[in-house]
């Protein structure tokens, strides 16, 4: 991760100073609108994948909802997962991240200035508090990303099991789940090198609430998991990145 983080900085670095104060400012700020915030965090993954030698290609962006209210599980290969989702959007979304990443700086104002919300995944109580709260937002017409294994799988392009927990959030919202297959994003960060990568993104029809009315959250889940898996498998040797 550092040779390519210092990369995409050091091609950076004359808009670094700018961008930080920006980021500062609007992580902390309700004064500015959701849509300005995206679009500041559009520019950062911008310049990160152009500057960091990473070529994302974005498939089936037909498929996420014309309407707003929905919400995104993909597949958690690495830190670079979002970047290339943020990339790819024009829409803007909040996302669901693990209660750790608080106390690391600049990713938590990111997770800010997005909107996200902050999960405690060992305090089903807490964590909770978080599904309930983004099925309320959801409800009012915000966007949501969630990992449904919880944590990056550190098998490459394999999945690791899928939370039904993390599907309530929809359930609760009754809104379009939108399944999306990323494929070697875990190289950008997870390798020590800064030589051209691709990745993949593919976006999938979306799954509306009455097609999962009635069913329970780890059916929906297998359901899920199933689709993303058949993608990956279909396209993991489109690209020689290795």
């Amino acid at each position: 991760m550092a040779k390519r983080l210092a990369l995409m900085l050091l091609r950076n670095l004359i808009y670094l100073p700018v961008i930080f104060v920006k980021l500062m400012y609007y992580a902390k700020t309700k004064k500015v609108s959701e849509e300005k915030k995206y679009s500041l965090i559009r520019v950062i993954g911008e310049r990160g994948c152009k500057k960091g030698n990473v070529t994302v290609h974005g498939y089936g962006l037909e498929n996420l909802p014309a309407e707003s209210g929905y919400i995104m599980f993909p597949n958690h290969q690495g830190l670079f997962d979002v970047m290339g989702l943020v990339y790819l959007n024009p829409t803007p979304f909040g996302v669901v991240i693990k209660k750790e990443a608080y106390d690391v700086f600049l990713l938590r104002q990111l997770v800010q200035t997005m909107g996200g919300l902050f999960i405690d995944r060992e305090d089903p109580k807490e964590g909770m508090k978080v599904i309930n709260e983004m099925a309320k937002q959801v409800r009012e017409g915000r966007n949501f990303l969630i990992f449904p294994e919880g944590t990056r799988s550190k098998q490459g392009n394999r999945l690791g099991e899928f939370k039904s927990g993390s599907f309530k959030a929809a359930t609760k919202a009754k809104c379009p789940i939108v399944p999306i297959a990323i494929i070697d994003c875990y190289l950008p960060f997870d390798t020590n090198s800064t030589k051209k990568v691709d990745v993949q993104l593919h976006v999938l029809p979306p799954i509306t609430a009455e097609e999962y009315q009635g069913m329970k959250t780890a059916q929906i889940a297998d359901i899920v998991k199933a689709r993303i898996e058949k993608v990956i498998a279909e396209n993991e040797n489109n690209f020689n990145v290795l």
